[in-house]
């Protein structure tokens, strides 16, 4: 009989049905829980338990992962007579690796523990590649007990595993990576319309500089997408648009001044608008191309 914890897994979209099946092929029980039916069988069919409800899903569990877009519906999941925290067993461990604000986290570490319930906040970086093949960086905010606790689960999830500081710690820190990720992808963005439209080679353009100090992880995972126009999301506009708005209002509580950050959250906002809230980010490009007379 497994001595693995039993895991609770709320949440299977694109990054959390792929990251729940890494922990079945790591000998973990997951009992999962989505609002869509086609998410639960492909669970059902890696191996997994399909629950019927949230309280189904938690109420034998030691460990509880949650992994949706933003923070009400972290609110949703957690509170309530049908959420997390009147649900789970006393001592229970919350993973939550959704994207959210910093204070959402430290209120629900707090609510939580008047339950006898810890939580972790481990947001996630890499993408639906880095889920896919477990090689994401998940920054973590809570108790080094807790930390040490979820390790081997989270091992089974991502490579770069660090603990960065209290509850909240984590959300500060992918706030600044979803920062880094924009930036990055929008300066990539203008590189492509400026080669294109200078007539050169863009797939040698690209290959030559990402080997210099040009080259990046983004430039790396979206190079094919600036080469194809291929914008299938692998993470939303719609979810980089509330991240932006994470960092900035994160940045003006501390009195940090983002100049550049702020332009880049607004490109988002604007391509959002324009009806492109589906596409990857990486289709940032095409804001780029509209700003330059192409048609797009």
């Amino acid at each position: 009989m497994s001595t693995l914890p039993k895991i609770a897994w709320i949440g299977l979209g694109i990054m959390g049905s792929p990251m729940s099946e890494n922990l079945l092929k790591a000998g973990y029980s997951v009992a999962g829980f989505t609002l869509e039916q086609d998410k639960l069988d492909r669970l059902a069919k890696a191996g997994g338990t399909s629950a019927a409800s949230i309280a189904e899903a938690v109420k034998d569990a030691d460990v509880i992962v949650t992994m949706v877009p933003a923070s009400p519906q972290v609110e949703a999941i957690a509170y309530g007579p049908d959420g997390i925290l009147e649900n789970a067993k006393q001592g229970a461990l919350i993973v939550d690796m959704s994207s959210i604000t910093p204070q959402t986290s430290v209120d629900l570490a707090k609510n939580a523990k008047e339950k006898g319930i810890r939580v972790i906040d481990a947001p996630v970086s890499g993408g639906e590649a880095g889920a896919i093949e477990a090689v994401l960086s998940i920054m973590v905010g809570g108790e080094k007990a807790d930390f040490d606790e979820a390790l081997p689960i989270l091992e089974a999830l991502g490579k770069t595993i660090v603990l960065c500081g209290p509850h909240g710690s984590g959300q500060t820190v992918k706030a600044a990576n979803q920062l880094i990720v924009a930036v990055n992808i929008q300066a990539c963005a203008e590189a492509v319309v400026f080669l294109e439209k200078s007539g050169v080679d863009l797939q040698a353009a690209l290959d030559v500089l990402n080997g210099g100090l040009a080259g990046s992880t983004v430039l790396t995972r979206k190079k094919d997408n600036f080469l194809n126009r291929d914008f299938k999301p692998g993470f939303r506009i719609d979810l980089h648009h509330k991240d932006m708005g994470i960092v900035t209002d994160a940045a003006r509580n501390v009195g940090a001044a983002l100049p550049v950050g702020a332009v880049v959250a607004q490109l988002v906002a604007s391509l959002r608008a324009q009806g492109d809230g589906g596409l990857d980010h990486s289709a940032l490009l095409r804001a780029v191309e509209r700003l330059s007379g192409q048609q797009v």
